[in-house]
C-alpha cells in the first residue's frame, strides 16, 4: 500500500473506481460487507470516539449501503484495553485506540501517537505522511498482524488536574498519579506512583482520593468530566505535544475487500482523522473561553523551570535507555528527531514568529 497519499488523491481514487466500476450499488450485485469497530473510549467520548462513527457514516453512503461498519464502545465489548488484541484475534475487524496503550507489548508502538517534548500535530502528520512515519507505523504493526493509520489528532494536550499546587520536585514524589505512556515512565523517575486507569473510572478515582492527580486530554474533554470539581490546579501541557489515535484493521479482514471498499475505508480515515482534530480545537476553545468566566476559581498553572528541566532529563534517559536496548527504537527515534529538527525550523519561523508578533502588537 501506498501510505504517502494524500487525501486529494485518494479522494480521486475513489471517484475513479465509481466512474470506471459504477455506485457499487448499481446496475451489478456486489455482496453486503459487515464489519464490527471495537473502540478504547465509551461511545458517546466524543471527539476520541467521532472519528469511528464518521468512517462508518461515510463508507456506509459512499457504498451503497453495502459496506456496514458496527461501531461498539467499552459500554459494549467491556475490554477498552484489549482493542489490539481484539482485531488481531478476528473479534473485530477494526479497532479505534491510541498506540502507546500497546507499550507493554512493543515499546515501538509509542512513536505513533506521541513523545514527551516531541513534534507538533503539523509536523507529526507531515512525517506520517511525507517522511517515514506510515512505513515505521506499518513495519511494527506488522508483527500483530494489523494494519494501523492515523485516526485522530488531540493536538497538544493540558499537563493535568492536580488537587495539590506543584512548586518543586518534592511536591511530585509520592504523589499518585494516572498518566499513560512514556510520560509515565517520566513521571516515576521524578518519584511519582503512576497509574493507568480507564475514563470511566478516572473521576470517581481522583474524588475518592485513589489518586491525587490525573491528565485527561484538555478543556474540552476534561470540563465535560468534572475533574475541575475536585482538583483545582490545571497545568499547561509537556508530554502529549500531539496525541494521535489509531485505525487498527484485520489484515486477512482487509484483503478480502474489493479494491473500491478499500480506497473508500482510506479516503474516510484519512477524513476523520483530520476532522477529529478540528472538532477538538473548536471544543477546547469554547471550553477555555466558558471555564474563565464560570469556574474563576480555577487556577491554570505551567509547571515551575526546575521541574520542567528535571521532566526533559528524565525524558531524555528513557528513551536513550531504550535506544540502547532496541535497534528499532533508536531507528525510529533517530527518524522523528532528524524530521522534527528540519520540521521544527520552519514551525519557528512560521507560526511561532506569527503568534510573537501577533501578541506583541496586542499590548
Amino acid at each position: 500500500m501506498q501510505h504517502k497519499r494524500s487525501i486529494v488523491q485518494t479522494l480521486l481514487a475513489v471517484l475513479l473506481l465509481l466512474t470506471v466500476f459504477g455506485h457499487p450499488a448499481a446496475g451489478r450485485t456486489v455482496r453486503t460487507v459487515k464489519w464490527k469497530l471495537a473502540e478504547t473510549w465509551p461511545s458517546t467520548l466524543t471527539p476520541l470516539a467521532s472519528p469511528p462513527a464518521q468512517v462508518a457514516k461515510m463508507v456506509k453512503e459512499m457504498s451503497g449501503g453495502k459496506f456496514i461498519i458496527r461501531v461498539e464502545g467499552k459500554e459494549k465489548h467491556k475490554a477498552p484495553l484489549a482493542v489490539l488484541d481484539m482485531v488481531k484475534g478476528g473479534q473485530y475487524q477494526m479497532g479505534h485506540s491510541s498506540s502507546y496503550y500497546w507499550k507493554g507489548k512493543d515499546i515501538n508502538t509509542v512513536f505513533f501517537t506521541t513523545l514527551p517534548f516531541g513534534m507538533t500535530t503539523a509536523e507529526q502528520y507531515a512525517w506520517f505522511y511525507y517522511g517515514d512515519g506510515m512505513q515505521y507505523m506499518q513495519q511494527v504493526y506488522d508483527r500483530f498482524k494489523v494494519l494501523c493509520y492515523p485516526g485522530g489528532n488531540t493536538g497538544v494536550q493540558m499537563g493535568g488536574w492536580f488537587k495539590k499546587e506543584i512548586n518543586s520536585l518534592d511536591d511530585l514524589k509520592g504523589l499518585k498519579m494516572r498518566i499513560p505512556g512514556l510520560a509515565g515512565e517520566v513521571f516515576a523517575r521524578l518519584g511519582v506512583n503512576v497509574t493507568n486507569i480507564p475514563a470511566g473510572e478516572l473521576y470517581t478515582s481522583l474524588d475518592r482520593g485513589t489518586i491525587d492527580a490525573l491528565e485527561w486530554v484538555g478543556p474540552g474533554m476534561d470540563m465535560k468530566m468534572g475533574f475541575h470539581k475536585v482538583a483545582p490546579y490545571y497545568y499547561t501541557g509537556w508530554h502529549e505535544p500531539a496525541s494521535e489515535m489509531q485505525f487498527l484493521i484485520n489484515k486477512r479482514a482487509y484483503k478480502k475487500l474489493s479494491p473500491e471498499f478499500q480506497a473508500m475505508l482510506q479516503t474516510a480515515m484519512k477524513a476523520a482523522a483530520a476532522d477529529m482534530y478540528y472538532e477538538n480545537f473548536a471544543a477546547s476553545a469554547d471550553a477555555w473561553d466558558k471555564m474563565k468566566a464560570d469556574y474563576p476559581d480555577i487556577k491554570v498553572k505551567t509547571f515551575p523551570g526546575p521541574v520542567l528541566k528535571a521532566m526533559k532529563k528524565a525524558t531524555d534517559e528513557v528513551l536513550a535507555g531504550y535506544a540502547a536496548a532496541n535497534p528499532l527504537f533508536q531507528e525510529l527515534l533517530a527518524s522523528q528527531r532528524a524530521f522534527m529538527d528540519k520540521a521544527r525550523q520552519w514551525t519557528i519561523i512560521s507560526d511561532y514568529n506569527y503568534l510573537k508578533t501577533s501578541m506583541e502588537l496586542e499590548q
